[in-house]
């Protein structure tokens, strides 16, 4: 029967550091890209073009602001399929130390 196990318990337990991490990261940078943080205001991606062609420029960068948070959340989404992965990689092995072959 083939093994579902491709990598070692040191890089499974890095993955699983980095992804609690990751998620912890991107869903905070998420909640204030939402709740429109000013101090963020460097992060959205806008031209002096996109405010000054605009009739409602603060409608245009605050919907710039909520783009930017649903990127970040699907980011986190994927950290957390890292880090499920991750943990079912260290279950394997452990599982591993035990079978005797």
């Amino acid at each position: 029967m083939p093994s579902l196990l491709f990598c070692g318990p040191k890089l499974a337990a890095c993955g699983i550091v980095l992804s609690i991490w990751g998620v912890i990261m991107l869903s905070m940078l998420g909640i204030f890209f939402s709740a429109k943080s000013a101090v963020l205001i460097e992060d959205v991606p806008f031209t002096e073009e996109d405010i000054r062609d605009d009739k409602n420029p603060p409608q245009t960068i605050y919907g710039l602001y909520n783009q930017v948070g649903i990127n970040c959340f699907i980011a986190a989404s994927i950290y957390v399929g890292v880090g499920a992965l991750s943990l079912c990689q260290v279950r394997l092995n452990k599982r591993q130390e035990y079978m005797v072959t």
